[in-house]
């Protein structure tokens, strides 16, 4: 059997919960000793989970890009372009997912709205 990387998992995970699957997300890749450092939601992975959810059922045709993912050590991180519907320019997000063998244990994201004119020629991506 071939093991997945860090960032195959982390990827994974993400691509599962922004389908509306989170529980599934949780169930096969984190760590009962799950936490994350996101200030709007309480650090346990039920919180985090149920919110992903309830995301995604209100937003339905949710665009979820990953551009690219990065793996170093016990950690990986996805930066990726997240949008709740296609009429929406959305934002940049980075993830950066913390493991203990081959479950997330740790979570943190960032996340950056894509403005209607962006000043940087070389964009958010």
């Amino acid at each position: 059997m071939i093991q997945k990387s860090k960032k195959e998992i982390a990827t994974e995970f993400l691509i599962l919960c922004a389908k509306g699957k989170s529980q599934e997300a949780f169930v096969k890749f984190a760590d009962n000793k799950f936490k994350h450092h996101n200030a709007y939601f309480k650090g346990d992975a039920e919180t985090l989970m149920l919110a992903m959810e309830e995301s995604a059922k209100e937003n339905p045709n949710k665009i979820f890009e990953i551009k690219r993912a990065l793996e170093d050590g016990d950690l990986a991180a996805v930066h990726s372009h997240i949008r709740q519907n296609p009429q929406e320019l959305g934002a940049a997000v980075i993830h950066i997912f913390r493991f203990e063998a081959d479950k997330i244990v740790e979570l943190w994201d960032f996340g950056q709205p894509v403005p209607k004119n962006i000043i940087n020629e070389n964009g958010l991506f």
